[in-house]
């Protein structure tokens, strides 16, 4: 979201600078009026340990993420005051690629006078080093709802000559300096370079040839991907190959249930090809973007209804380039998940190599702190920090099989599609959706507990026997219930973060086939300060019905749900995923009980606590 960008890159110094920490805050006692406190004195109050984000200040859009060819390690770019950056070699711990966590590149010149917007690296790119595309903006501001005005914003290069710590700029105008000629668009941004050789031979391109997608719109047409390919090996000239990708303004993917809406404008456009393991040149070709939409259905207003999605597709030259989706989805179902970005991780990497791992896709998402610039009132200066990173994710072609034969297994316009049928089953492919392995293998390293399972066949609360002495821990389970529950109202989950005064409930509700984080009474904090949403969040799973040993079972949800400090993530079945903010405010807001809701009975088991979380930026002060 560039207008939530665009203030990234305009930020001071003087809004970065670190404020002392006042010590009158009593945890144990009511919250006041945040807002009236000293500036800094909340920036440990909600802040995440094991996750992304800078030091202090304000986080965007993650971008500029490449694995290093000399050194395997992966880095992991975001906006902040131009684009800033780490590199890890484990996904769990990472460096500040530059002392403070300053940018590796920042506006200012002839180009880009007034802000950088996202970019794309080539590992191996000019004279061999990691080479960047990013949007180059001139002029400001920039919506989808507003006329654009043209030459905002072009597609410019920069080289790292010193292993990515500094992107320095080309002395030359942008290598794409406009839109498409005569199209009137609502963005022309976020350049994504990437190889397909489903694309080569549909484009009958040289093998090899880098491609880049910019995302954006059309004004009173509907959102699009333009996409070029590379006409020199300088990558000084790209040929426009036309909007490959173009769906109707503000419509949905079947009825919207399973995927959202394509909304107005495209943003952060990622493609990429996957198979059951993961990266995989020759696999099935996805796309991973952000939507900007509207409550109305023609006539643009401006609200902050931003969809992160996945689709996958097809490739075709019917007299031009297209791409097609065939199933589409959620990747993150949290209302201030937004901006997925990511790249190809491969097998030869540090951190693959440590693992054991095959070459993998990693996407990290966006969690806004402050909803897309809508929450205002939102106490920023006291917190002096906003936003994060959400964990790494692997992307994979999941399989789901023996599936019962019937209209759940078979419902168009779903994020699932039928791959093979047989004698009553059918075998299901969708977007696999997990924590990067060596991240959840780091999350798992604190101290476990195992807590004893339960049959839960009358509504209330039942208490851990022991729950976690802090607010930094993830929790597993399996939860199964019986097939009478498809068409009950029954709930059954976990409230965490709770003392007598807080709690957030999560659960699986069969009526509207849903996760549900409950946040009513997540924080105190949000009945004395305005800015602190107390809003539910949920996100659509659907579990089939599944043969297994000769018997017709509801398949079991396999849910994990991570805790690190404020941030809260929840994910599902190797593919859902929803994120969140969970602002709990007392000290003891920190006990754990089996939550049910209905007179259907579910049985909970393979219960585990793994408490403490890590590190993730050890070298920091």
């Amino acid at each position: 979201m560039k207008l939530a960008a665009a203030a990234v890159v305009g930020a001071t110094q003087a809004a970065a600078a670190v404020y002392p920490r006042a010590a009158s805050v009593d945890y144990n006692a009511a919250p006041p009026n945040l807002s009236t406190l000293d500036n800094g004195t909340l920036f440990d109050t909600w802040r995440p340990k094991a996750h992304v984000l800078p030091p202090s200040g304000k986080i965007g859009d993650p971008c500029m993420q490449y694995t290093d060819p000399k050194t395997g390690t992966f880095h992991i770019g975001f906006l902040h005051e131009g684009i800033a950056g780490a590199t890890t070699d484990d996904l769990a711990t990472y460096r500040d690629l530059r002392e403070g966590g300053a940018p590796s590149i920042v506006a200012g010149d002839k180009n880009d006078p007034l802000a950088v917007f996202d970019g794309s690296v080539i590992p191996n790119g000019i004279g061999g080093n990691p080479t960047l595309l990013y949007t180059s903006v001139s002029y400001l501001p920039i919506h989808w709802s507003i006329p654009y005005t043209r030459g905002s914003e072009t597609q410019s290069l920069a080289v790292s000559y010193d292993g990515g710590r500094n992107f320095t700029k080309l002395q030359q105008g942008p290598v794409i300096p406009n839109p498409p000629f005569a199209v009137n668009v609502t963005a022309f941004r976020d350049p994504y370079v990437f190889q397909n050789p489903k694309l080569d031979a549909a484009s009958n391109s040289t093998k090899g040839t880098w491609y880049t997608a910019i995302s954006g719109g059309v004004h009173e047409s509907g959102p699009s991907q333009f996409l070029y390919r590379q006409y020199d090996s300088d990558f000084q000239y790209w040929e426009y190959l036309g909007q490959w990708w173009h769906e109707p303004t503000n419509t949905t993917w079947g009825n919207g249930d399973w995927a959202g809406g394509w909304g107005f404008n495209f943003e952060v456009g990622n493609i990429f090809s996957l198979d059951g393991e993961g990266y995989n040149l020759d696999g099935e070709i996805f796309v991973t973007l952000g939507t900007e939409g509207s409550l109305a259905p023609v006539t643009p207003q401006v609200t902050s209804i931003h969809d992160m999605l996945w689709v996958a597709g097809d490739v075709s030259n019917n007299g031009s380039i297209a791409f097609t989706p065939t199933m589409a989805g959620v990747l993150d179902w949290g209302l201030s998940g937004y901006a997925a970005a990511g790249k190809i991780l491969p097998a030869s990497s540090k951190a693959a190599s440590k693992s054991g791992a095959p070459d993998r896709f990693i996407s990290y998402v966006w969690l806004t702190g402050d909803e897309y610039e809508q929450a205002k009132t939102f106490p920023t200066a006291q917190q002096n920090w906003t936003g994060t990173l959400l964990f790494p994710r692997e992307l994979n072609v999941q399989t789901i099989s023996n599936v019962v034969d019937n209209a759940l297994a078979r419902e168009t316009g779903s994020s699932w599609r039928v791959a093979s049928a047989d004698s009553g089953h059918v075998e299901l492919k969708t977007m696999g959706i997990n924590i990067a392995r060596e991240t959840r293998k780091a999350l798992a390293s604190g101290t476990s507990r195992v807590e004893s399972g339960r049959t839960l066949n009358s509504s209330g609360l039942i208490p851990f026997k022991q729950s976690p002495e802090s607010k930094y821990f993830m929790l597993t389970a399996n939860i199964s219930f019986p097939s009478s529950a498809r068409t009950s109202d029954v709930k059954t989950g976990f409230q965490i973060l709770s003392s007598g005064l807080e709690n957030t409930n999560i659960y699986y509700q069969f009526s509207n086939e849903s996760i549900i984080v409950d946040r009513t009474n997540t924080s105190a904090a949000s009945k004395t300060t305005e800015g602190i949403t107390a809003a539910n969040e949920a996100g659509r799973l659907r579990l089939f019905d599944i043969a297994q040993d000769g018997v017709e079972k509801i398949e079991t949800l396999a849910l994990t749900i991570v805790v690190d400090n404020g941030v809260l993530e929840v994910y599902a079945n190797g593919r859902f995923a929803l994120s969140t903010w969970a602002r709990s405010w007392y000290t003891n807001s920190t006990n754990i009980s089996f939550f049910h809701d209905g007179a259907e009975k579910a049985t909970v088991s393979d219960v585990t606590v793994s408490e403490g979380l890590f590190n993730a930026w050890p070298e920091r002060k």
